[in-house]
């Protein structure tokens, strides 16, 4: 591990706080390229978990893993008006082919070879939407071809002027779900049934509380009829989108013509969606539950759940406990728990904790001669507490204590959320709020775009969701917070990552 520098306090800079926690665990660090980042072991170590979770959800419900290309060409993306409004300035276009010498050296040695012009620009992907049916008009020629129920795992480029590790890159990796219906009906059910996926697995892995609802036509996705969305509340009261599913419509299929032969013998186009989650929750996960000593790391995403540090003076009291250590070591993994023993003899026990904990690991086993002489180990959570326990059916008590932590991190994030939520806001109410510390506000919405924006320039706050009836308020608000019109449904505004 690199030289450990001192974690700036989240009460004194939250930002400089994230960045700190981040490098501290060897997540990720800053690319060559401008706005890219490099994902390092540790950090691709929990995205290949939240991956492996994801992908067994998807293809429970059904759907299939399929992969289209990188490039996509500049008129697929013209076809539907709103999307290509939506992206026009994030997208990176491929214009040549090839690069030739100039004969010198140095800066400007390589030049854009303009003989390699393409007849059509090629756009990197920012999204797959536009390829996507574009195959799909080709596969689709009955309903009995229907439904379609497939995902990709890719990484996606979007030119952003501002970016932050994991929250917002130039190129990021994600999953995009790509779903093509008979009915109107079924497609609706299945961006709603995929914005379930989301929340269970953002609270059961992550232990990250989130609320669902639909999006506002101002906040809606560049294409969509309708966009759900989970969001979060972090730490420093800013919500987090962390995931979006759309119900299309069939406005896709009416740019590229996808058609198929109904039941009944006519023609009718598909009816589609698409959702998606990206590296992003890996700094969800982050501002959720990390403390100025570090990461702290849900269990079920922990690439390393526990790390045995064995402790020893002499020769003879390390061979001691690293055979015990090993003993452990194997008994957990034999458990199916992701377990390291470090053994390093050049790293002093005090700075082996300071790391691991740094890291995020849930649990910490130190064995010592005297614990090797009682047949026990102490056992230290990453979220508090120290305790000894025996050395017998130590298997069990790790797996249980993991489970504990896991729920623990949830009901505290949970009960951090609920302390800043405030509901029934009214319009100094919710000046105050924004201007101050921040969090969720309920309160009554006309539907307004002018209202909207009106809000957002005074407050900085926009409309997250308005929220499904399980998160709704038991007094439903009648009139408007900001203009005092009729309210046609409950909003939750905060300011966003």
């Amino acid at each position: 591990m690199a030289q450990a520098q001192k974690i700036t306090p989240r009460a004194q800079d939250f930002s400089a706080w994230y960045n700190d926690v981040i490098m501290q665990a060897e997540l990720a660090d800053y690319s060559p390229v401008r706005g890219c980042m490099v994902i390092r072991p540790n950090g691709y170590g929990i995205w290949e978990l939240m991956q492996r979770a994801l992908d067994d959800m998807f293809k429970a419900t059904g759907h299939r893993n399929a992969y289209f290309p990188l490039f996509i060409p500049q008129s697929f993306l013209a076809k539907e008006a709103e999307h290509v409004e939506g992206f026009a300035k994030e997208v990176a276009l491929v214009t040549h082919t090839r690069l030739k010498a100039t004969g010198k050296a140095g800066a400007g040695a390589v030049v854009v070879d303009p003989a390699s012009a393409l007849e059509e620009p090629l756009v990197v992907r920012p999204t797959s939407e536009t390829i996507i049916y574009a195959m799909f008009a080709k596969w689709i020629q009955s309903y009995r071809d229907l439904p379609i129920l497939m995902n990709q795992w890719c990484n996606i480029v979007r030119w952003e002027l501002r970016t932050r590790l994991f929250l917002r890159t130039t190129e990021f990796l994600w999953q995009e779900g790509h779903t093509a219906h008979a009915t109107e009906a079924e497609a609706e059910a299945e961006a709603r049934r995929m914005l379930g996926v989301y929340r269970t697995f953002q609270e059961e892995w992550m232990a990250m509380p989130v609320l669902t609802g639909v999006k506002t036509d101002g906040e809606k996705f560049a294409g969509a009829v309708r966009t759900y969305a989970v969001e979060a509340l972090m730490q420093d009261n800013k919500a987090l989108q962390a995931g979006t599913s759309h119900f299309l419509g069939q406005n896709f299929a009416n740019a590229f013509d996808v058609k198929f032969q109904t039941a009944a013998g006519g023609l009718d186009h598909v009816w589609s969606t698409s959702w998606g989650v990206s590296t992003r929750l890996i700094g969800g996960l982050i501002m959720t539950h990390s403390d100025d000593n570090g990461l702290v790391c849900p269990p079920r995403l922990a690439p390393l759940q526990v790390v045995i540090v064995p402790i020893w003076k002499t020769d003879e009291e390390m061979k001691a406990v690293m055979e015990v250590g090993e003993a452990v070591k194997g008994a957990l993994a034999k458990a199916g728990v992701r377990v390291h023993l470090d053994g390093r003899d050049t790293v002093k026990p005090g700075a082996k904790y300071f790391e691991w904990e740094a890291r995020g690991v849930p649990l910490r086993l130190e064995i010592g001669p005297r614990d090797v002489a009682q047949g026990q180990a102490m056992v230290a959570r990453r979220t508090g507490g120290k305790a000894p326990v025996k050395l017998d059916g130590l298997a069990t008590t790790v797996t249980a204590a993991l489970d504990e932590i896991q729920a623990l991190l949830l009901a505290r994030a949970l009960e951090r959320r609920e302390q800043h939520s405030v509901r029934g806001v009214t319009k100094e109410q919710l000046i105050a709020l924004m201007k101050g510390d921040g969090g969720f506000a309920y309160g009554g919405f006309c539907g307004s775009g002018e209202c909207e924006a009106q809000i957002k320039q005074e407050t900085g706050a926009t409309v997250r969701v308005l929220p499904d009836p399980e998160f709704r308020s038991k007094d439903q608000p009648k009139t408007c917070v900001w203009c005092g019109k009729p309210s046609v449904a409950e909003a939750v505004w905060a300011q966003a990552y």
